[in-house]
């Protein structure tokens, strides 16, 4: 782990690598931003959007929370998305979990973790929704990486609810809403394949703002 005076020199070597290959590099990236893919992940420090996605800067929007949470009371993340969708017309929206999360892993505990509480209800009510199958798994690291995989199709869902997302891919055909997990002992990045427009048909009855 670099100290903090050596990640200044890294940063120096980072841009020096930069520019030796194209002089116009950061020029460029001051010109703006016209990325494909919003990332909404998890705050833990093994899991980044750009290295998991072998990416380049201004190819991917961030937003990243503990157990990435999609609430709408949010403003960051609604803003986020917001932002996202009718500003930079993003045409995918990456909801992507971890195996091992520690965020995950609280919520499972029956007991006070003071102000963390509201935020661990997010995933505390997706563990209640699914309680019938998550309790037929005898094997508990087996349930916990189980909650992961439903906590990211249940955010994915909360993407799909917002008037941003419904309105834009009415009008566009984007953006597509995908649920990943990163599995932390392998590196792999697994695409639980949500299916968009399925979920989408699934839930406008209640939650159909696109023509509001």
């Amino acid at each position: 782990m670099p100290s903090y005076e050596q990640i200044f020199e890294n940063n120096r070597k980072w841009i020096a690598e930069k520019t030796a290959t194209n002089e116009e590099f950061f020029a460029n990236l001051a010109k703006g931003q016209n990325p494909k893919y919003l990332y909404i992940g998890c705050s833990d420090s093994r899991a980044t959007a750009e290295e998991l996605m072998g990416a380049q800067p201004g190819e991917v929007f961030v937003h990243r929370n503990i157990a990435n949470i999609i609430s709408n009371v949010d403003l960051n993340a609604m803003s986020v998305i917001e932002y996202s969708v009718n500003h930079l017309h993003v045409e995918h929206i990456i909801v992507c979990g971890h195996y091992f999360c520690g965020g995950v892993k609280a919520a499972m505990q029956p007991q006070d973790l003071g102000i963390l509480n509201p935020w661990l209800r997010n995933i505390r009510d997706v563990y209640r929704i699914h309680k019938e199958e998550l309790n037929s798994i005898k094997d508990e690291e087996k349930k916990y990486m189980r909650l992961v995989e439903l906590n990211v199709e249940e955010q994915c869902i909360n993407v799909i609810k917002t008037a941003a997302v419904q309105k834009e891919y009415l009008s566009t055909g984007f953006p597509i809403v995908h649920g990943w997990v990163f599995n932390v002992k392998t590196g792999e990045l697994i695409d639980l394949k949500i299916n968009f427009t399925e979920k989408l048909k699934g839930i406008q009855e209640i939650y159909n703002l696109g023509t509001v």
